[in-house]
């Protein structure tokens, strides 16, 4: 239960929450784009509550009332704006994603269901964020309390992989192929049982391989090389029964479909969340505001917190069938989120439509020039002009604002935009070589005519 709010600390939760109104409100604006300017002027409002919080706390000790929920609030929706305006590489962008993925290596830990190469990313990804934040904090671009706060989920992340990988140095080598086997399988599996319709044709090559992997155990035991049988074999058999569980359950749900009745409104409001999400992957370029995800962060977090020890109750407290689709379908929604906080270009999102321009240009350029001619210059003319209306977007070579600022990425526009017209002098200088081929064939064409002529009349 968080703690009551000391007297001292009341007028800067007012002020807190005043800013988190203004964030709501910036964020739900659709009418135009969100300018550097409004973000910058709120991150100012906020830092000005910290350093008056860190006047009237000390330390050395560790707090949480509702004021540190909501600036958790703010922060979070702060870090969404600096990805929608382009600010990829900033400290404060990088605290939503290191939240994302906290929740996501919770899971991971939670189910015991991964491997090696599912760590990788993760421990590549907390480096390039750690990067970031150090760099940062060296130049005094952020209070202090803020790079320390973000250094600490940091450490929290480091510790939940660590804890992730020591769990997995305890696997004997002989039995690291059959643990990865059943770590596919139960992905596999749980997919299986989050599908609409029937399953048993994708659903009994499976079962066969738990059987062959089970029947490979000598008195319960996987056995290594010369019979010895090697340490970690609860790992590899707990998850060898965990698949069978949940085997068991796709059938028993072929017969009852799907999840309980009691568990459907979870499972539907799961459901219409991943397929957002999932359409939102394909599209994010075209119809993504990054402060978007907030709800859907929001509404999973409602989600995650109806469990209890792990598992969906009913009314009557009982655990329901229909746990392992559920889970599933949670830890896939935050995996989407990741995803598309971690793909977030360094664009301002005023633009991106500019950026997207750029790139079906470059894309059918780049076709054309694959695949050849012949073609003439009114086939080049369409992309010439389209190029040409960018060019003229901007003053003094930037891509201007509305409100007169230079918004993020222009670097990366200049170097679509380079590129784009290196290709189009590329395809001048093909279609020149084959007029002067043709030209060639052509008096190569007249020369034997005039030979032709000339014996004729000899």
């Amino acid at each position: 239960m968080a703690a009551p709010v000391p007297q001292e600390e009341l007028p800067i939760l007012e002020a807190v929450i005043n800013i988190r109104n203004r964030l709501t409100a910036l964020k739900k604006n659709r009418a135009e784009y969100v300018k550097a300017t409004d973000v910058n002027s709120l991150y100012q409002a906020v830092v000005k509550q910290i350093t008056k919080l860190n006047d009237v706390r000390d330390d050395n000790t560790t707090y949480n009332n509702r004021l540190d929920t909501t600036l958790a609030d703010v922060f979070s929706l702060l870090s969404l704006f600096y990805l929608t305006i382009g600010k990829t590489k900033d400290t404060l962008a990088t605290y939503c994603q290191i939240a994302s993925m906290r929740q996501i290596l919770n899971h991971m830990n939670e189910s015991a269901v991964y491997n090696e190469s599912d760590l990788a990313p993760f421990h590549r990804r907390l480096g390039e964020l750690r990067h970031i934040v150090q760099h940062d904090g060296e130049r005094g671009k952020h209070p202090k309390p803020l790079i320390k706060l973000l250094e600490r989920q940091l450490n929290e992340c480091d510790a939940i992989l660590q804890t992730l990988q020591d769990s997995l140095a305890v696997l004997s080598v002989e039995l690291i192929p059959v643990h990865q086997k059943l770590v596919t399988i139960r992905r596999q599996l749980v997919a299986l049982a989050a599908k609409e319709g029937s399953h048993k044709a994708e659903l009994k090559p499976l079962q066969e391989e738990l059987r062959k992997i089970d029947s490979a155990r000598v008195d319960g035991n996987f056995l290594g090389p010369g019979g010895i049988v090697p340490a970690s074999q609860a790992l590899c058999s707990s998850l060898l029964e965990e698949c069978f569980e949940i085997s068991q359950e796709i059938k028993a749900n072929e017969e009852s479909k799907h999840v309980a009745s009691s568990l459907k409104p979870i499972y539907d409001r799961l459901s219409d969340i991943r397929a957002e999400l999932e359409s939102l992957v394909l599209t994010h370029r075209w119809s993504l505001r990054e402060t978007d995800l907030w709800n859907y962060s929001l509404s999973l977090q409602e989600i995650d917190k109806m469990r209890i020890d792990g598992k969906f109750v009913d009314a009557e407290d009982n655990r329901p069938p229909g746990q392992y689709v559920l889970l599933y379908l949670l830890r896939r929604c935050y995996g989407l989120i990741y995803r598309l906080l971690s793909s977030s270009e360094p664009v301002s999102e005023e633009l991106m439509p500019i950026a997207n321009k750029l790139s079906t240009v470059k894309k059918c350029l780049n076709e054309v020039l694959k695949y050849g001619g012949p073609f003439n210059a009114r086939d080049l003319y369409p992309y010439q002009l389209a190029l040409f209306q960018i060019d003229s977007m901007r003053q003094d070579g930037k891509f201007v604002g509305v409100d007169g600022t230079i918004p993020e990425g222009q670097g990366i526009l200049m170097a679509h935009l380079n590129e784009c017209h290196e290709l189009v002098e590329m395809l001048k200088e093909s279609m020149e070589e084959d007029e002067e081929e043709e030209e060639d064939e052509s008096e190569s064409y007249d020369e034997g005519e005039e030979i032709i002529i000339d014996e004729d009349n000899h």
